[in-house]
């Protein structure tokens, strides 16, 4: 890129046109600039790191030695283009808001129409003397992991300082590398601002049967050694030998350049709901923003944010009403979740919690006024993200679903739990926000694989825990399959319906007016004997489709053909029985007991003959969102059809002993 000279020593570079520029290369920033390229807007992304943007979630498994560094970039960047640039190790060192150009650290302007700050969060280091020694690091940046991994082939004892989700990642990856590893934590338990007191300390007996020694509620005085680490000395005088420190103790916005430019900050950059600071010209988005007092340290909620901040730089209309902290990971191989502001619910007034516990699973949930307002959990919960959406739409808890979570732990049944039947705005990746109808928009779109729609939403591309839910949605939304012989199913079962449909449309066939002897209505209707034969084979019909109907229980008859043949069979006995039916009664209900029986036996095929048609029918209906594969649209009719039979064989007794007794 061509520059041109300023009569000082700093330069302005040419762009194509003003662009919008992102100060700040992280997940956040990137995927602001992402947007913004796409739409065709300008833009310019600045990080002050040489690394191509990175996925910081994903450090842990390059220091674990699981992942190498180009399988935690982020792969979803636009080409370099006149609407994208990107500017790596441009490390921004101030604003000129009065002439809306940003100064990098080589002494070059630059220009902006909007600037966006995501310049993140660094590691906040305690006054702890002997912080400065050989051998103490921080777990940061792929800088701090970078010299970890050079750290760790000498190491041999490990103290990491903080019990937090950055502590706790640290001594997964060090553990990796087979070291002894310690983690002291100040607090009473291991993760105190997403645990209570009985899940941080499952946490620990996990943590420790996979070799990590936990310590908890004692505070680092001083780390010993003359030039190199040696060890600690703890608040009770107790000692810990070691080589390495790894501190942990929680991050600070960067908020620098926003003080230097005069922006309003408070713990954070401050912005109002459009992302905004006090310049509207300059929107802050990450961890180093601050919005109606509370900051978001999680990777999720600032996506949110750079979708809002990229809505409104392009000109539409959106806000940023803040988001539920939540928390869903595997820390060191054990299953952590966390939503809601559970170190706040714990103490507060008119909040009632719950708690289940099996073995090495425990969960707890947080209930003000009859609304779910906060969970956690420690190992996995197939629920976790209907439970986020819940706390998040402050859904209410009805008390047979206390009654279940408190007996079992689950808050739904599973016939409940179809991925395919959650909200259009129900979270689906905790990470990053993404939810049900963006990853249907992208199935839309054309997307047919979990890396296509993590390239078209960002879902699925931080943890990965959310993948299988992604899978199971691309399956849900491929072309649904016929059942095999859907076209007989189909076809007996609509002449089932059409039939039984027909005393109660028209009625039903009337006797004649005078006897005939050649009639065959007289015949059939009126000569005992005929009534008798039709009786009973229509009894050995209705008997006939009750013992199909427990082949399930019986598995004999698979030996004499497959379910969907049998399926097959019972429709064709129940058009047999349509037709025994009328030749005992001529559709005609009758009164009394008889018409109960009519009721309910003719209510029974129609039924059944429905749930058939939705069988036939069921690739046809689920195409058009009818039903899904967990809950087919044949599921509601054939349960009223099972439900009807029930009373037949009573009614039967009751139709038989008045004929015969009376």
């Amino acid at each position: 890129m061509s520059t041109l000279e300023h009569d000082t020593s700093v330069r302005i570079d040419s762009v194509p046109s003003t662009p919008v520029i992102v100060v700040g290369a992280g997940p956040i920033g990137s995927r602001i600039a992402q947007v913004l390229a796409r739409a065709g807007q300008p833009t310019m992304l600045f990080g002050d790191e040489t690394f191509e943007p990175y996925n910081r979630v994903r450090l842990t498994p390059l220091l674990g030695g699981d992942a190498q560094f180009g399988e935690i970039t982020l792969e979803d960047l636009p080409e370099e283009s006149p609407a994208f640039q990107l500017r790596l190790g441009h490390r921004v060192v101030r604003l000129m808001r009065d002439q809306k150009k940003i100064v990098t650290a080589d002494g070059q302007l630059w220009p902006y129409d909007k600037l966006v700050l995501a310049t993140g969060s660094h590691a906040f280091v305690p006054n702890i003397p002997g912080r400065n020694l050989s051998g103490v690091f921080r777990f940061r940046s792929a800088d701090d992991a970078s010299a970890l991994l050079a750290r760790s082939f000498s190491a041999r004892r490990v103290a990491v300082i903080g019990g937090g989700l950055l502590g706790l990642e640290a001594a997964r990856g060090m553990a990796r590398r087979n070291c002894d590893v310690t983690v002291l934590e100040h607090e009473s338990h291991l993760m105190p601002r997403q645990l209570d007191r009985a899940g941080g300390q499952l946490l620990s007996t996990l943590i420790e049967d996979m070799g990590v020694h936990v310590r908890t509620g004692v505070a680092v005085r001083e780390i010993t050694g003359t030039t190199r680490v040696t060890g600690l000395t703890l608040a009770d005088g107790s000692t810990i030998d070691c080589d390495t420190v790894v501190i942990c103790t929680g991050i600070r916005p960067n908020t620098d350049l926003a003080r230097q430019a005069g922006l309003a900050f408070g713990r954070g950059i401050t912005v109002n709901d459009s992302l905004q600071t006090s310049d509207p010209d300059i929107f802050a988005v990450g961890e180093c923003a601050e919005h109606s007092g509370q900051l978001f340290g999680l990777v999720g909620p600032g996506y949110l944010q750079a979708d809002v901040a990229s809505s409104v730089i392009l000109g539409d209309y959106a806000t940023f009403t803040g988001a539920s902290p939540a928390t869903k990971l595997k820390v060191i191989g054990a299953d952590v979740f966390s939503v809601g502001e559970v170190e706040q619910l714990d103490v507060r007034k008119n909040v009632q919690s719950h708690t289940w516990q099996d073995g090495t699973h425990y969960r707890r949930i947080f209930i003000e006024r009859g609304k779910l307002v906060g969970a956690l959990a420690v190992g996995d919960w197939s629920q976790a993200s209907r439970i986020q959406d819940a706390v998040n739409q402050g859904a209410t808890v009805y008390p047979w679903m206390l009654f279940r979570f408190r007996k079992t732990g689950a808050f739904w049944s599973e016939d409940d739990l179809d991925v395919t039947a959650m909200p259009d705005v129900a979270a689906l990746c905790n990470c990053t926000g993404v939810t049900c109808g963006q990853v249907r928009g992208a199935l839309r779109a054309g997307c047919t694989t979990i890396e296509a729609v993590g390239a078209e939403t960002s879902a699925g591309t931080v943890c990965g825990t959310c993948r299988p839910l992604i899978g199971e949605m691309i399956d849900a939304g491929a072309k649904p399959q016929p059942v095999p012989l859907w076209k007989p199913v189909l076809a007996l079962s609509t002449l089932g319906a059409l039939a039984a449909a027909y005393p109660f449309v028209v009625g039903h066939v009337p006797l004649p007016t005078s006897y005939d002897p050649a009639s065959l209505r007289d015949w059939l209707w009126r000569d005992n004997i005929v009534k008798q034969w039709s009786g009973f084979i229509l009894l050995g019909l209705i008997v006939a489709a009750f013992a199909i109907g427990l082949r399930k229980r019986v598995r004999f008859t698979d030996r004499l053909g497959s379910f969907d043949a049998w399926r097959l069979v019972h429709n064709g006995i129940g058009l047999a029985a349509l037709v025994g039916f009328f030749a005992h009664t001529g559709f005609s209900l009758g009164s009394g007991w008889n018409l109960a029986l009519g009721l309910t036996f003719m209510g029974t095929i129609l039924v059944g003959s429905i749930a058939g048609i939705a069988t036939g029918g069921d690739h046809e209906l689920r195409a058009r969102r009818i039903g899904s594969a967990r809950k087919p649209p044949r599921r509601l009719p054939t349960w009223a059809h099972i439900l009807l039979l029930w009373p037949l064989p009573v009614l039967i007794a009751f139709h038989m002993l008045a004929s015969y007794a009376f």
